[in-house]
């Protein structure tokens, strides 16, 4: 782990900040920390370029004491509007020697401490994709949901821009990730609660809400459906789903952190663009539901 740092202020979330939109560009110069000891946590989805995700991470960085990131499959994508072709885990790999430029942790970097109010705890980003296994209700594998979801047209966009390589498939990437990643938090100090950030919530249920089921296929994988029990879970962030909420499980908070898409955050009564305080935890009247006009669309996935 990394050494412990800061007693002060907040420890806050944020994912899905999509900055090739204007309007989104506009959310993140506008972002500032509440106090000098504030730490962030970015769950994915930055963008889909290598320019827009530096100069995201370090306007960040620049502002907060300190940026944790995590990828999410739009960082992932080798999309043709970006100089940057590498493809797979040697895109993955840039990313990480970018982030390490900007001092932004990463999850090939010791897990840091949070040690402000609501702390100590682990704060562990997590790279862990999804293998196609929240199938469909009436499918066993991942060809019947695959042909069940081209039959609705509800196909994320990772089919064509996400590629695994050097592993064989999307899933053998997510199972190698899991398999090291279940190992180092397994090797953490028992005494220790957790914060895990991934893109993914580690469990099914987030999804139940989704407008189009079958895109849950995208959104993670059973292999982690007990970790918020297994490593000692305060809270477990994520995005991805742009249906920014909270929920629980087994007494454990999933706080979902996404700003997503324009068309998505206009209708919602609150203000665009703020960051989720995870610790100390907000005291507020129940856990939220999913927000009006949020979730995943046609197109945009």
């Amino acid at each position: 782990m990394e050494p412990t740092a800061g007693r002060t202020g907040s420890l806050l979330a944020i994912s899905d900040l999509h900055v090739a939109y204007p309007e989104n560009r506009a959310l993140v110069e506008g972002l500032r920390p509440e106090s000098d000891g504030d730490w962030l946590l970015v769950a994915g989805d930055v963008a889909e370029t290598v320019a827009d995700i530096r100069w995201t991470l370090e306007t960040l960085a620049g502002r907060f004491a300190k940026v944790v990131w995590t990828p999410g499959n739009h960082e992932l994508w080798t999309h043709p509007k970006d100089p940057v072709t590498l493809r797979g885990a040697a895109r993955y790999a840039h990313l990480v020697e970018l982030c390490r430029e900007l001092g932004v942790t990463t999850p090939e970097d010791p897990y840091p401490v949070w040690e402000g109010p609501g702390g100590p705890v682990v704060v562990a980003p997590l790279f862990l994709l999804y293998d196609y296994s929240f199938l469909p209700a009436g499918c066993t594998t991942k060809d019947e949901g695959l042909a069940y979801a081209y039959g609705t047209g509800v196909v994320c966009t990772d089919e064509h821009m996400l590629h695994p390589d050097p592993y064989p498939s999307r899933e053998a990437w997510c199972w190698a990730r899991v398999a090291e990643t279940g190992r180092r938090l397994a090797e953490l100090p028992a005494e220790l609660p957790t914060v895990l950030v991934n893109h993914y919530p580690l469990d099914r249920h987030p999804t139940d809400v989704l407008h189009y089921p079958e895109f849950a296929m995208w959104c993670g994988t059973r292999l982690t459906a007990d970790w918020h029990r297994r490593f000692r879970v305060a809270a477990m962030v994520y995005g991805h789903l742009h249906i920014p909420r909270t929920t629980r499980l087994d007494g454990v908070r999933f706080e979902e952190v996404s700003v997503g898409y324009p068309r998505e955050w206009r209708p919602r009564p609150e203000p665009p663009g703020r960051p989720r305080r995870i610790l100390p935890m907000e005291v507020g009247p129940g856990d939220r539901g999913a927000a009006p006009g949020a979730g995943r669309g046609r197109g945009e996935t």
